[in-house]
């Protein structure tokens, strides 16, 4: 005996065979047998009646129970997955159940199809004792005409509560072999990692299953794998019984060890020591001291105090659906108005916040848990926690930091849903601020003129934080370890950041020298921005430029009053991150309109888009890479991505007056790229019917085109070393792993030897060389790039008033001779000490 279940097109599209589909777990039917739609609309609905056994954590596939251990999977698209839920929201949960036509999954339709590899969706019958009996010509289709007719066996014929397939909590047989294992798949166990595990368990005597928590599922059924909802970073139990089992558990753990066939992420990175293991500040530090990161420069002396700041702890449930909507409502259009009010070096992180804090998966999530009852400010920090866990375990710097906004959105939304009552606590003056870490919000609710520094036990150099200090002019360290957290309220203390240094209770005559230094430093800051606004000439009267790195139109004009005499870098990917589309032509050129309005006739140099490695874009999908800063990066996404490219391009060559903008390619190895790249600037221009000429110069970052750069220079405008970049490649290190970034110093001969060789090939053309890098902000470097060749520096707007003074005290002949003997050093230390040497011997 036996009885049929009807099932209906869950949505409207084209009808194919499973064979169709480009994905072997599908076309050779390892998890089952089927049909699958082209879809043309965006929502999934039920095709019967049924229970809902699972919806994966995405959102983009979800499993209905048919039968007892007859179930249906419905996957909308291939590799949605990577997506992360995006353009998914689900409309039923685990446990539902649904009749025929109820809505199951809303989905944008526009973004799988841009961005998966295809929006066909595959219905998988799962499970013995089931066959198709019929099913749907291949054709057009509408939502709820007949798709399959299906065959169940009489035992089987009625739908439980607790489906066989679901994942369920039971008693467990006696494993006669057992593995813990952490799942590092990217996306977790999906359909298709699914499949392939429960295809190899097949193959074994053994009956295995996988735990998380206390649920446990069949290995052999895809579906109830899919319902433990395994996630990347997810401990599991890998246990058999059976003839085989321990040959099925080691061939099973091998093959999620090797990735399933999907990419892998490594494991998170262990937690940096106290002070990183490469760093000649730990190394040389002084009894008593305590050793961290530079991420700001500057001395300063101050009191200790210490901040713990903290966010209101939310109350976990809600007084009411209705009321925690409106709270949640009221509080994200403060929180956004206050973000669209910052203005200055804040801007650019209260623009990625607000892009955050727009996100519809956060706002669904936390809309989700308020209907379960949970209250705003709980309901928003469980949508915010995971995701922030998730990214803190990626070994990407740019990720972690977009961690911290995570966790700063949290503590500002909770505060407001608190009703902001936690006021800012109050700093006497000359306070050298201690914290575990420290958020842009924690600085920007601080009185500024109170700070003297900050020290950071945890923390990175290339934290918003960091990067907002270096604005205030606040010098700052971090990874100084737990031990900065044990110091004394009150008690007095040195930080030397350029030494990368924090002295506890200071000896009499250290304060001394130091409080005349710090004195001596504010003098010739006040005389420095007094004689700012002229240009800049060496002591013996030759004409070194002084520019100014940009990365938004508030700095410009900020810039220009510091003495900035143009802009030698402008980071156009400040217009392009931490948002969901790129800008279109017309924005880009408002903004670099604006700018070169700003700097008036001050020259202006637009880096093109440098983007990827360690700064994604959400829609630039670029493949997961082994070595992103070694791959898909800077130039060579815009000539992989043509459209983007000739758009950034028309933007700058619309500013005005024509010719205005200088082009600057970044990550430059060949010549090629560069010759490309002019070919279209020529092609863009010719269709605007432009005539004034565009100067097209590149960016010095790797040592290819340090070595190749007499050859670069014989077609370039100019070249202009971006010594950050160039430092790390030269030397092998990442300059965001806090393992080795004491280690990545500009300064080493090795680096010091590439500029000289750029220099060199720039001037065999008479082409200008500059140096838009960290070195162009260090005073221990500037005389050594000037004694190098290099005639233009583009600085850290802040900077700008000091290195002009500088190089106001300097002459050639003193700065050749000087980088002569750089040159022949051994080590960065060694550089470092000669250039200290220097400026202790250069005339007042």
């Amino acid at each position: 005996m036996s009885r049929t279940v009807e099932i209906a097109a869950p949505l409207a599209g084209v009808v194919r065979g499973l064979e169709a589909v480009p994905d072997a777990v599908f076309s050779e039917r390892l998890l089952g047998d089927g049909l699958a739609i082209d879809p043309v609309e965006g929502r999934l609905c039920a095709p019967c009646a049924a229970q809902v056994v699972a919806v994966q954590p995405s959102g983009h596939a979800v499993t209905l129970a048919l039968a007892p251990g007859v179930d249906l999977l419905i996957h909308i698209g291939l590799d949605t997955v990577r997506l992360d839920g995006r353009g998914f929201t689900p409309r039923v949960a685990p446990g539902d159940r649904v009749a025929a036509g109820d809505p199951l999954i809303d989905f944008d339709l526009d973004a799988i199809v841009t961005e998966a590899r295809a929006a066909i969706t595959p219905l998988i019958l799962v499970g013995d004792g089931a066959t198709i009996a019929a099913r749907a010509a291949p054709g057009p289709i509408a939502r709820g005409a007949p798709l399959l007719t299906v065959l169940l066996a009489e035992a089987e014929a009625e739908v439980a509560d607790a489906p066989a397939g679901a994942a369920k909590t039971e008693r467990k047989p006696e494993a006669a072999a057992t593995r813990l294992l952490r799942i590092d798949l990217p996306h977790g166990i999906h359909a298709r990692p699914a499949a392939r595990l429960g295809a190899a368990a097949r193959g074994y005597r053994a009956t295995v299953s996988l735990a998380k928590d206390d649920r446990t599922a069949p290995v052999a059924s895809p579906t109830a794998l899919l319902a433990l909802g395994i996630r990347q970073g997810d401990a599991v139990r890998l246990s058999a019984t059976g003839e085989e089992a321990e040959a099925a558990v080691a061939a099973l753990a091998a093959l999620i060890a090797t990735g399933l066939g999907e990419e892998t992420a490594p494991a998170p990175a262990p937690a940096p020591a106290p002070a990183p293991a490469f760093t000649s500040a730990a190394a040389n530090a002084p009894p008593g001291a305590l050793a961290g990161i530079a991420a700001a420069p500057g001395l300063a002396i101050g009191e200790i105090r210490q901040l713990r700041a903290a966010a209101p702890e939310p109350a976990p449930h809600g007084a009411g659906i209705a009321e925690e909507e409106a709270a949640f409502a009221a509080a994200r259009a403060t929180l956004a108005a206050r973000l669209a009010d910052v203005t200055g070096p804040a801007r650019g992180i209260a623009e990625a916040h607000a892009a955050l804090l727009d996100d519809p998966a956060l706002i669904e999530a936390t809309r989700d848990g308020i209907a379960r009852g949970a209250s705003a400010g709980r309901a928003w920090r469980e949508a915010l926690r995971p995701q922030a866990e998730a990214l803190r375990a990626l070994d990407d710097k740019r990720l972690a930091e977009r961690a911290d906004d995570l966790l700063d959105l949290e503590r500002q939304m909770l505060r407001l849903l608190a009703g902001d009552a936690a006021p800012a606590p109050v700093l006497p003056p000359e306070t050298l601020l201690v914290a575990e870490d420290l958020l842009p919000s924690d600085l920007l609710a601080l009185d500024r003129a109170a700070l003297a520094g900050l020290c950071v036990a945890r923390g990175g150099p290339t934290s918003h934080v960091a990067i907002l200090a270096a604005a205030m002019g606040l010098p700052m360290l971090v990874a100084l370890g737990e031990a900065v957290l044990a110091l004394p309220e009150g008690g007095c203390a040195l930080l030397d950041a350029g030494a990368g240094l924090l002295h506890p209770d200071p000896a009499p005559d250290r304060l001394a020298a130091a409080r005349a230094a710090i004195a001596a430093a504010a003098a010739r800051r006040a005389e420095a921005l007094a004689r700012a606004g002229t240009l800049c000439h060496s002591a013996d009267g030759v004409r070194i430029e002084i520019f100014a790195n940009l990365g938004h139109r508030d700095e410009a004009a900020p810039a220009v009053a510091r003495g900035a005499e143009g802009c030698g870098l402008l980071r156009t990917e400040f217009l392009f991150l931490e948002r969901a589309a790129a800008p279109d032509e017309a924005e880009q050129s408002a903004e670099y309109q604006a700018i070169a309005d700003a700097l008036g006739e001050r020259p202006l140099i637009v880096r093109l888009l440098d983007i990827g490695g360690d700064k994604p874009a959400p829609y630039l999908p670029i493949a997961p890479e082994e070595n992103p800063a070694l791959g898909l990066r800077g130039i060579r996404v815009g000539l992989a991505r043509p459209a983007l490219l000739d758009t950034q391009l028309r933007a700058i060559l619309a500013v005005r007056p024509a010719g205005r903008c200088h082009i600057m390619v970044p990550m430059v190895a060949g010549l090629e790229e560069l010759r490309a790249v002019r070919a279209r600037v020529a092609a863009l221009a010719a269709e605007a019917g432009l005539a004034a000429p565009f100067r097209l110069g590149i960016m010095v970052e790797t040592p290819a085109a340090a070595m190749l750069a007499d050859r670069f220079a014989a077609e370039a405008d100019f070249l202009s070393i971006g010594t950050n970049d160039l430092t790390q490649y030269a030397l092998a290190m990442d300059r965001g792993n806090a393992a080795v970034a004491g280690g990545v110093d500009g300064l080493h001969p090795a680096v010091l030897r590439l500029i000289a060789e750029t220099c060199r090939g720039g001037a065999r053309h008479g082409r200008w060389t500059g140096v838009c890098g960290g070195l162009a902000s260090d005073p221990l470097a500037v005389p050594i790039l000037l004694g190098l060749g290099v005639t233009e520096l583009s600085a850290a707007p802040a900077m700008v008033p000091d290195i002009k003074a500088l190089v106001t005290r300097l002459t050639l002949a003193d700065c050749r001779a000087h980088a002569e003997a750089a040159l022949a050093c051994a080590t960065a230390a060694e550089v470092r000490a000669l250039a200290a040497r220097f400026a202790e011997e250069m005339p007042a």
